[in-house]
């Protein structure tokens, strides 16, 4: 890049309508994030619906369609951030929304489990709305406000996650599976008009001409905060799932009554999102006023010590405890990982760089679940808390040491 473009691509052009593109977002990524979890708890029964008959099989298909979408989104996050950097951040919105209606409501016609997984794909190929409000966000929002912004953002994405199950465990009996469908899909349609009409997104032909220009990455003059946050991307992720494949059979050696153990199960899953919601917006007002090396240090040291007495809990009631104050610990990193990353890179090339740091989660989103079933399988499940606290622990001191670089500088 020359001069004159990296002056042109560094001003980050930061909204009046940053509050209302903020509400906008924030009600949008609910709603698709809902929208898109919602099959949780009946894709089993629909898969059976299409036609598969064996239990083995069913299981298998029902994997491979909930995995499908999220192996899509890895792969296309970085183009369509990419896109975003060059003809607009709102536009990503508007094709997502349009994209995700149309896939979703689709889904509650398909005839065969080949066409519902090929949906699933769709999905997370024209997707990406929760991460497109992220960048949409973190370049729209004055930088003294950029991690109290991302932390409402993220709050609102967390609770679409524990949401979408439950409408999807409640709507089905009232208008049954493919209605459901049809509902989600209305219901992104809404997000898609309110998108459409009422997000505004200021527009910078030099912006523009610099994302054309520059390349991405090679435009970055430090990576070294940047590759920081993938990785603490990933481990955010890994952290949070690694317990999944393991947590119903672990439950269930510490609850007497093996008639509790799934709702039990369900608690202690629910219990880390609960806390990141709670504890978002905070942390990243903290963030703000503190700086937001320190917040992320410091969540990924405590996260990883309170995982070392989740190896050792005697009852249930400690484990939910436990998986709270680790998601109250967690939930400020999302918004800290954006705001980093925002502040260091061009504008022209922010989209690009976030739609890599969502691929980065999603590949935690995956990894996590394989390795605590690998680990709890093999070595036991309590090898599956202290290995993950090992890996947080050593995140937080590779974060303080880039921090300290940074600042010294």
């Amino acid at each position: 890049m020359t001069d004159t473009q990296w002056d042109a691509a560094k001003v980050v052009p930061e909204s009046a309508y940053w509050k209302r593109n903020l509400v906008i977002s924030l009600l949008g990524s609910f709603t698709t994030i809902v929208a898109m979890t919602l099959l949780l708890p009946f894709l089993p029964l629909y898969v059976e619906e299409l036609g598969v008959s064996d239990h083995t099989a069913i299981v298998q298909w029902s994997g491979i369609a909930y995995g499908a979408t999220f192996f899509a989104a890895a792969c296309v996050a970085p183009l369509w951030g990419r896109l975003g950097d060059i003809y607009g951040r709102k536009l990503m919105l508007v094709r997502a929304s349009l994209g995700m209606t149309i896939a979703i409501s689709l889904m509650g016609m398909a005839g065969s489990v080949w066409q519902l997984v090929a949906l699933r794909l769709f999905v997370g190929l024209a997707g990406g709305y929760a991460s497109g409000s992220m960048v949409l966000v973190a370049t729209q929002t004055p930088k003294d406000r950029s991690a109290w912004a991302l932390g409402v953002l993220s709050s609102g994405i967390m609770a679409g996650n524990l949401v979408g199950p439950l409408i999807g465990g409640a709507l089905p009996p009232i208008i049954g599976i493919r209605g459901t469908f049809l509902a989600a899909g209305g219901m992104i349609f809404i997000a898609f008009l309110a998108t459409t009409f009422l997000i505004k997104e200021e527009k910078s032909a030099a912006r523009k001409q610099a994302a054309k220009a520059s390349g991405g990455w090679k435009s970055i003059p430090d990576k070294g905060p940047v590759v920081a946050m993938l990785a603490t991307g990933l481990l955010l992720m890994l952290a949070n799932m690694s317990i999944e494949p393991i947590i119903t059979v672990y439950v269930a050696q510490l609850v007497p009554d093996q008639g509790q153990v799934t709702m039990i199960a369900g608690i202690v899953m629910s219990a880390a999102a609960l806390g990141s919601i709670l504890s978002a917006s905070r942390l990243g007002k903290l963030a703000d006023r503190i700086g937001h090396w320190p917040v992320i240090a410091g969540a990924l040291a405590i996260a990883g010590l309170l995982l070392i007495p989740q190896a050792l809990v005697t009852a249930s009631w400690q484990l939910i405890g436990l998986r709270f104050l680790m998601g109250l610990a967690l939930g400020g990193l999302l918004p800290c990982i954006t705001a980093v990353i925002r502040h260091n890179v061009p504008d022209s090339a922010a989209g690009s760089i976030l739609g890599l740091s969502i691929s980065s989660q999603y590949v935690g989103q995956v990894t996590g679940p394989i390795l605590g079933g690998f680990v709890g399988g093999h070595i036991g499940m309590p090898a599956v808390f202290l290995g993950t606290s090992v890996l947080l622990l050593a995140g937080a001191a590779f974060t303080w040491l880039v921090r300290t670089k940074e600042e010294g500088a």
